[in-house]
């Protein structure tokens, strides 16, 4: 952060709270003390901080009330409790009212300053992804990003420092993982928003029809061409175009991309006159470039120029913790004019085992069909594909499994690992071994989250 976080520490024992503030402050932080839980909310109502840290045990206004008192006034400033009298009831209290996390006394300072820099980063993501999504919003109604997953909150990081300037972005993903919206998303965020965002499919045209798309042409540059055509990236001046699928584009295109990405000026095809555009690129591919460009099916040096900022998709498996959002997303859109329909707990949960192969839109396809064709208004296991039908029987719903030691241990980390929404540090912990070992099990198996 560029500037001193902000911290307020209440407790009342003085010695404490006079130590505490004067090892903070050498540690690089701002600090204000306080005794009490008025005096904390009075500060409250006089500055923003970033991070309060709250005793657990204090007179009049305990610890747990001025916690929800301070998530009500700004819900984005994270609390720490620290207490003498530490327990699993008040951890869990804590954590229940809003807590970021809670210490027992006496901690060690390192603890604390590493608990304290994991509660900023949550705060300043919070709140950059709170500036996105009304960016997005107030801009006008349109396919949006969902999910809150770590991978996620990466991407919308990344979306709101990149949109603001005119770099060429290249998206890399498998496909289906949405780099169309996410490149829609970060013009609407962009200082073009008002200007024309294009998109163009690599991958559908044949290679005289995309240059003429690309740089347009004038009347009789070939057959069929019976009167003078704007391509698109002077469409698309002053605003974005996108490129999706460029790694489908043939060595003689590239170079002729090369040349508008170099000099910001494009030639209509059968014409020799420059045409000047402002249009910033954005690119898209499912391949990986920088191999393509090893076995000579790429120009290292468009790569070189469309490399500048590089924005990586996650597959739809990397964030199963976000299935159930897309799922509740897609059902609300295809249930709109047709009877309402709801997805079983055993049905989602078999959703989330599959490894959606096609991301996104596969789930998309996928949630489409199932409100067509399902009789009446639950979708139960019965009603999925048999592809994603089948994941499901791999984890015994009654516990009760049969088999080899191995086959049962394989079962049982998968079991823990969905129960724990495929966190493998929480799953680490609940199986009683280090997350190397974890690591090294899934290996073993061929576990592939």
């Amino acid at each position: 952060m560029s500037k001193k976080p902000n911290i307020l520490l209440t407790d009342d024992e003085d010695t404490f709270r006079t130590i505490m503030a004067k090892e903070l402050t050498r540690m690089g932080y701002t600090v204000l003390s306080c005794s009490s839980g008025a005096e904390t909310i009075k500060y409250l109502q006089e500055r923003d901080f970033d991070v309060v840290i709250l005793d657990m045990n204090m007179p009049v206004m305990g610890g747990i009330e001025t916690l929800k008192r301070v998530k009500e006034m700004e819900p984005t400033t994270e609390v720490i409790i620290m207490t003498g009298q530490g327990s699993i009831e008040n951890a869990v209290q804590a954590i229940k009212s809003g807590a970021y996390d809670y210490l027992t006394k006496p901690c060690r300072l390192s603890e604390l300053d590493a608990l304290l820099q994991k509660a900023l980063e949550k705060r300043q993501l919070t709140r950059e992804n709170a500036h996105l999504r009304r960016l997005i919003k107030g801009i006008r109604k349109t396919p949006v990003l969902i999910g809150h997953s770590m991978a996620m909150n990466t991407l919308y990081k990344m979306i709101d420092k990149v949109a603001p300037s005119d770099s060429i972005i290249l998206l890399q993903g498998e496909s289906g993982t949405g780099k169309e919206i996410v490149a829609q998303t970060i013009h609407q965020c962009s200082t073009r928003t008002n200007r024309p965002f294009v998109v163009v499919n690599c991958a559908t045209l044949q290679e005289t029809l995309l240059e003429s798309e690309l740089f347009g042409h004038i009347k009789g540059a070939f057959t069929g061409a019976t009167e003078s055509r704007m391509g698109l990236f002077e469409v698309a001046d002053g605003g974005t175009l996108f490129l999706d699928e460029i790694g489908e584009l043939t060595v003689n295109t590239q170079a002729k991309l090369l040349r508008v990405v170099q000099s910001g000026e494009v030639r209509r095809v059968g014409e020799n006159r420059a045409i000047t555009v402002d249009t910033r690129i954005i690119a898209a591919t499912h391949k990986n470039l920088a191999m393509e460009v090893k076995h000579g099916r790429f120009r290292e040096d468009l790569y070189f120029r469309l490399n500048v900022i590089t924005l990586y998709l996650p597959p739809l498996r990397e964030r199963r913790e976000d299935i159930p959002a897309l799922i509740d997303h897609f059902l609300h859109h295809f249930c709109q004019n047709i009877q309402k329909k709801r997805i079983l707990p055993e049905t989602l949960t078999a959703m989330t085992q599959y490894n959606w192969p096609g991301n996104v839109r596969e789930l998309e396809n996928t949630i489409e069909r199932l409100v067509i064709l399902t009789e009446g208004e639950s979708i139960s296991v019965e009603d999925l594909p048999e592809n994603i039908r089948g994941i499901s029987t791999a984890l015994p719903a009654n516990g009760v499994t049969e088999g080899t030691l191995s086959e049962v241990e394989k079962k049982h980390i998968l079991k823990v690992l969905h129960e724990k929404q495929w966190n493998k540090t929480l799953a680490a912990e609940t199986l009683g071994v280090s997350l190397k070992t974890l690591y090294n099990k899934l290996k073993v198996y061929h576990i592939d989250l």
